[in-house]
């Protein structure tokens, strides 16, 4: 009886069909090169069959063969543009780092399942890796709308809109995030970081102290914490944050930068040029260390290490001239 049953599903099957299904048990069996051959002689019946032509899209995709599977993918978003389609080809499109083409697939799939936040978190990263900043805030603040419960998502937003140059909604973001997200050393931080942006030291100064009892392996408040202090000529306090930073992260050069001016704030000359000169080793291409190392080898009566450490800094400066430091927006293309 289950015979007979299975001829009759058969017979009733088309031959475009029937291949496809031979070529899934083929599959099944790890005989790839069996069902790639037999999902082409599918098409052969039936050219816009979907199911042969998604599976062998999807084979070749996952055996690295991203350039092949591009045909494949794109007739099978033609013969039925559905979402998982549209999600193994931007997937596909990303190996081959076709960005754009990637995002366009991404996009069809979202309007297919507009409340995917997944696939929103995706598109913001990625737009924000093609330098589409506007794009990427739009996107990462509709997935902080459809899912507000998520601290990740804030934090992703705050970053897209920081890129994308509008400081007051990634600085209202932050704000919110640490009411928010009361527990939370990362959005205590972000609010910290743009209280003291905007000027309000004092009570930017709580936020980060928060943030360093919540999560004392965190090197960015301890960071910031110990900056400020020094900028504040609290050097002993500043040194203290500082250090702590750099236990956490030794190859912070920022942080070591600033733990010099602190350690010569407080006389001490020899260690805050070691920082220094570590801090350059560190990131050769900076050259704010070499400023300071040239101020300090003058003072401590090295004149020849001075002169170096200066010629050092210009060089240095006219290499990496810091207006290119900044990304520069674009708007996403037309097709």
């Amino acid at each position: 009886m289950t015979v007979l049953m299975l001829v009759v599903a058969l017979l009733g099957q088309s031959p475009a069909e029937t291949l496809s299904s031979q070529a899934v048990e083929a599959i099944q069996r790890g005989d790839s090169a069996q069902a790639g051959e037999l999902w082409r002689q599918a098409l052969e019946k039936d050219s816009r069959h979907f199911a042969s032509l998604f599976n062998l899209g999807m084979m070749l995709h996952r055996g690295g063969n991203f350039a092949a599977a591009v045909e494949y993918l794109d007739r099978a978003a033609a013969a039925e543009p559905g979402y998982q389609v549209q999600v193994l080809r931007g997937s596909n499109f990303q190996k081959l780092e076709r960005l754009e083409d990637a995002i366009r697939a991404w996009r069809a799939a979202l309007a297919l399942q507009p409340r995917n936040v997944k696939l929103m978190q995706v598109l913001s990263v990625e737009y924000s890796r093609g330098r589409y900043f506007q794009e990427a805030a739009a996107v990462a603040q509709r997935a902080l709308l459809a899912a507000p419960q998520e601290s990740n998502l804030y934090f992703m937003a705050i970053k897209a809109y920081q890129d994308a140059g509008d400081q007051d909604a990634a600085a209202g973001l932050a704000s919110q995030a640490a009411v928010r997200f009361p527990e939370s050393a990362r959005a205590q931080f972000e609010h910290g970081y743009y209280l003291q942006k905007r000027g309000k030291t004092q009570e930017s100064l709580r936020y980060l102290r928060r943030a360093m009892e919540l999560d004392p392996k965190y090197e960015e408040p301890s960071f910031f914490y110990g900056d400020l202090m020094v900028k504040a000529s609290k050097w002993k306090e500043g040194v203290e944050a500082l250090r702590q930073s750099l236990a956490i992260r030794p190859e912070y050069s920022p942080a070591r930068v600033s733990l010099a001016r602190g350690l010569y704030g407080l006389g001490e000359v020899v260690a805050a040029i070691a920082e220094l000169e570590m801090a350059a080793k560190l990131d050769p291409k900076n050259a704010q260390p070499w400023v300071l190392l040239s101020q300090y080898y003058f003072r401590q009566g090295d004149e020849e290490r001075a002169q170096i450490a200066k010629e050092t800094s210009l060089r240095l400066r006219r290499e990496n001239p810091t207006v290119l430091e900044a990304s520069q927006a674009r708007p996403f293309p037309a097709k």
